[in-house]
């Protein structure tokens, strides 16, 4: 079994900082691309970014310059620093993972819970 597990969400005044973490666990042989998305209240949910895992990173157009991904291939962890947060960017962050378990030849995509941002104005 595989499970991706958030932390590191909260509430943070406008302009602030903030940074959550995702981390794979289970039978997992290599994970591909790591993203975060994001689903703001009555929204549908929407990507944020994505990392390969040589680096490449793609961003949101809106968070261009405000937020970072990043991951450490070798603790199977994807991390997004949140920066200069606006209200809008309230929402639960999903982490995505495209992975392959260990014995099997396909790749799959696994999902975490959620992790709750709140930015307040």
């Amino acid at each position: 079994q595989v499970q991706l597990v958030e932390s590191g969400g909260g509430l943070v005044q406008a302009g602030g900082s903030l940074s959550i973490s995702c981390v794979a666990s289970g039978m997992i042989s290599v994970i591909n691309i790591m993203g975060w998305y994001c689903q703001a209240p009555g929204k549908q949910r929407e990507l944020v970014a994505t990392i390969t895992r040589g680096g490449f990173s793609n961003y949101l157009d809106s968070v261009k310059g405000r937020f970072t991904i990043s991951r450490d291939n070798a603790k199977n962890m994807v991390y997004l620093q949140m920066n200069s947060l606006k209200p809008e960017d309230t929402g639960v962050y999903y982490c995505n993972a495209d992975l392959r378990m260990h014995g099997s030849g396909r790749y799959g995509n696994y999902w975490g819970q959620g992790t709750q941002v709140t930015v307040s104005s």
